[in-house]
């Protein structure tokens, strides 16, 4: 996944879960955070951070801010982005099998779901999850309470019920980490269901991305511990 047109800023402050503060080429800019989570970690007061420049006149932001450096780890912080790269990575490395069809957020009872992919012999429902935060490499999700993610996890266990195979794909946005794990301190009941799922049958997958400042793929899988 490649972004058109990236430059460098400096964070300065981030005013609510949209839109920030940064300075570009000695320049006060407000711009647009894709991302809705805490970030706290990564939003730091001076931060290195990348933004993608707009070729909209009319958006009120002229910025993105998708990526950021934390120490020695350069992070996408793009909520859209996992779904972009699993995609892509669906259509060239699929672990099923070669996908004879795919489809994005296909909807099945009450829950829409990221992705549909049927194989030769398996139906498979994906739910993708994008994973910023990260402590002493380890890496953690959510960084804020999901009750969006829950649901999520009870609708693929559901889904197993009916025939199908299901997974839930975390996608560590960033390289060199030593295992994720589901962050109990932040959502327990998360947490909880993604054991649950896990032992009712539901594919836990972790990656880690090689990223660069205009872009990322998938890289290698990562250890899970539940």
């Amino acid at each position: 996944m490649k972004y058109k047109k990236i430059v460098k800023g400096k964070f300065l402050k981030r005013i609510n879960r949209f839109v920030a503060h940064v300075e570009i080429d000695g320049e006060f800019h407000v711009v647009h955070v894709k991302n809705t989570g805490r970030c706290k970690e990564l939003l730091t007061d001076g931060a290195t951070v990348y933004l993608e420049e707009s070729d909209n006149p009319s958006r009120k932001t002229k910025y993105d801010l998708v990526a950021v450096r934390k120490g020695n780890l350069l992070i996408n912080m793009d909520s859209q982005a996992p779904n972009k790269v699993v995609g892509e990575w669906l259509t060239e490395s699929c672990p099923w099998g070669k996908p004879t069809f795919i489809k994005a957020e296909c909807t099945h009872g009450d829950s829409r779901f990221d992705f549909y992919v049927e194989t030769e012999e398996e139906k498979i429902f994906v739910e993708v999850k994008g994973v910023t935060l990260e402590r002493d490499g380890v890496v953690l999700f959510p960084d804020a309470p999901t009750e969006r993610g829950v649901k999520h996890l009870n609708g693929l266990v559901k889904l197993i019920d009916e025939g199908y195979k299901t997974a839930v794909f975390f996608v560590i946005q960033m390289q060199g980490v030593k295992y994720f794990t589901p962050n109990r301190e932040t959502h327990l009941e998360f947490a909880n269901a993604l054991v649950n799922a896990a032992h009712a049958g539901v594919e836990v997958l972790a990656y880690d991305c090689i990223v660069q400042e205009d872009g990322f793929v998938i890289n290698e899988k990562v250890a899970v511990k539940l």
